[in-house]
């Protein structure tokens, strides 16, 4: 049945959103930092119709579906990843499906399956609101729904996981069947095509809207979880079964068509604190104690070792400026321009790292682009903690921090709203550096080996010390993360030659041993296990193994063979 299964495709869509061939599938099929195979197809609908009708199109061929948004992921888990599958892959892109509807006077949102973090916070701001995440908690260009879809966690410490429980979805039953779920809490009919035709064009009205309290579009608890600061576990996982609900979680085990999400009033006045210390105690102290005693909780925490700013110094400028000049809605057309000139680079012999090498040669050649002040800490101190409060908290962490500083080992300032943008841009940054890195250094970098962790709330340690047979095998490292939460980004360069996967093993047996989980907001994609409650939770959702099968190292294969 794949014989007819293009021609079907291209009568859905049109010809012009059906993809075939390596070099047109290339910026789909091939993940922002892991993950590549073959694909049969990519379709890209332009509306939920069409998005409907290409799913049954696919499942009636009996092919793999991979329900792809933005592509931002850093596990690999919305793409291909190698050969194993015993079925062609096609791949459902919906970024073209990108509508955002305001409901209860802004206090929530439908999201459709392609509308971005980004055009959500730029809706929201006209109405001093602000969605679950923000710039600088979440890839530039990521969409909502696939936030949801990884339980991913931002930065945003008064906010928690992204979740919800209203959501209206497709679903691939042990029978073969494809059905509509509606739980998006609209009345929009009964068969598929009415309910989908209805909101494509935005056709119900506010009486059509059932606002049950039972039913949560954020994490309620999350203020509460996060201060209960010597629990013994982590504050938030991609495999906590607490917050693993339909959508929520799926990891495209469901065809998502929309979503419902509670919106957050903005902080009218919010200040920036920059602390650097020598001795990560102190900051362990000041997470404690805030979390512990604050009658305000912070807006965002974000921290930096040495090594992670100075290698996104370097290696993040040209994100930096082209968010901070430009503005965030080129970053998209700027990543496909990119992956365009590597596919043609790759088709001509010449590698896939081509435009890295020539952008990074370029930025090397402009002037220092990060706040004077942040870059003299970077001197003298070893550890960094970016402290956001708003309203009465400010007043709060000033008393606090001046108590406290200077000490032997460190100071703060506070950021002007200039330094105070910088400084979480430069954050935001990282997560680009060390795939440029990489491809910048091919003669000492094996791979990188990238690690998202969540350490137990009572935790006192958190910056992780390597055995020196595991240093040795790095040529570079760097560490950032949510501090408040305690959820750590970790990556290392794995020295050329070195087993990437043993060095992991070992890695994650060491955490493995002392209570952290993993991975904290990436989810699993194809890079680590998934844990035996995420698999059935998994395999509940998804029983013949259809939809992006293989993720959470789990079977590729029909029916869970």
């Amino acid at each position: 049945m794949t014989d007819t299964l293009i021609p079907a495709l291209c009568a859905i869509t049109g010809p012009r959103h059906v993809l075939v061939g390596d070099r047109a599938t290339r910026r789909f099929r091939k993940g922002y930092r892991f993950g590549d195979g073959e694909v049969l197809a990519v379709v890209r609908p332009g509306t939920l119709l069409e998005q409907w009708r290409a799913l049954k199109a696919c499942v009636e061929a009996g092919v793999i579906v991979i329900i792809q948004a933005a592509n931002t992921g850093l596990t690999g888990g919305s793409t291909p990843f190698g050969d194993g599958y015993d079925r062609p892959i096609v791949i459902i892109n919906t970024m073209r499906i990108k509508r955002i509807d305001l409901i209860d006077g802004g206090k929530q949102v439908i999201a459709l399956p392609g509308a971005t973090l980004d055009a959500l916070e730029k809706t929201l701001r006209a109405i001093g609101r602000e969605p679950h995440s923000v710039i600088g908690s979440s890839c530039i260009g990521a969409s909502v729904t696939g936030g949801v879809c990884n339980n991913s966690g931002g930065s945003l410490i008064q906010r928690g996981p992204a979740y919800t429980q209203f959501a209206l979805f497709a679903q691939l039953g042990a029978d073969g069947q494809l059905r509509l779920v509606n739980h998006l809490g609209v009345e929009l009919g009964e068969s598929a095509e009415t309910i989908l035709a209805r909101l494509d064009s935005g056709q119900y009205a506010e009486s059509d809207i059932t606002y049950d309290t039972n039913q949560w579009a954020s994490d309620h608890q999350y203020c509460d979880h996060v201060r209960d600061i010597d629990a013994s576990t982590p504050a938030r996982f991609n495999a906590d079964p607490r917050r693993l609900y339909e959508a929520s979680g799926s990891a495209g085990r469901l065809a998502v068509f929309a979503l419902r999400l509670d919106t957050f009033e903005a902080d009218k006045e919010s200040q920036v604190f920059y602390i650097g210390t020598n001795d990560p105690a102190e900051l362990v102290a000041i997470r404690r104690h805030m979390l512990g005693n604050f009658a305000n909780l912070p807006i965002q925490g974000e921290y930096f070792d040495r090594d992670a700013y100075g290698t996104t110094r370097k290696y993040g400028k040209d994100v930096f400026l082209l968010i901070k000049y430009l503005g965030t809605d080129r970053v998209p057309q700027a990543f496909m321009v990119k992956s365009w000139f590597d596919g043609l680079s790759e088709k001509l012999g010449l590698g896939g790292a081509v435009t890295d090498r020539i952008l990074q040669a370029l930025v090397n050649l402009l002037p220092e682009h990060l706040p004077e002040r942040m870059n003299d800490y970077h001197r003298r101190y070893s550890h960094y903690l970016m402290i956001k409060m708003g309203g009465e908290g400010i007043a709060e962490a000033r008393h606090y921090l001046s108590s406290i500083f200077p000490s032997q080992n460190g100071d703060f300032f506070e950021c002007s709203p200039g330094e105070g943008a910088d400084a979480f841009l430069h954050r935001f940054a990282f997560g680009g550096a060390g795939g440029r890195y990489r491809a910048v250094h091919p003669d000492t970098v094996e791979d990188i080996l990238a690690l998202d962790v969540a350490l137990p709330r009572n935790a006192t340690q958190f910056v992780p010390q390597l055995p020196p047979e595991l240093d040795a095998e790095m040529v570079h490292k760097g560490a950032c993360g949510h501090f408040f939460c305690h959820v750590l980004h970790l990556d290392y360069m794995v020295r050329k030659g070195g087993d990437v996967e043993a060095i992991k093993k070992k890695l994650l047996g060491l955490f493995d041993a002392s209570g952290v989980e993993y991975p904290a907001e990436h989810n699993v994609g194809h890079l680590y296990p998934a844990k035996p409650a995420l698999e059935d939770f998994y395999k509940s959702l998804d029983p013949t193994n259809s939809f992006n099968p293989g993720i959470g190292k789990t079977s590729k294969l029909r029916n869970w063979s």
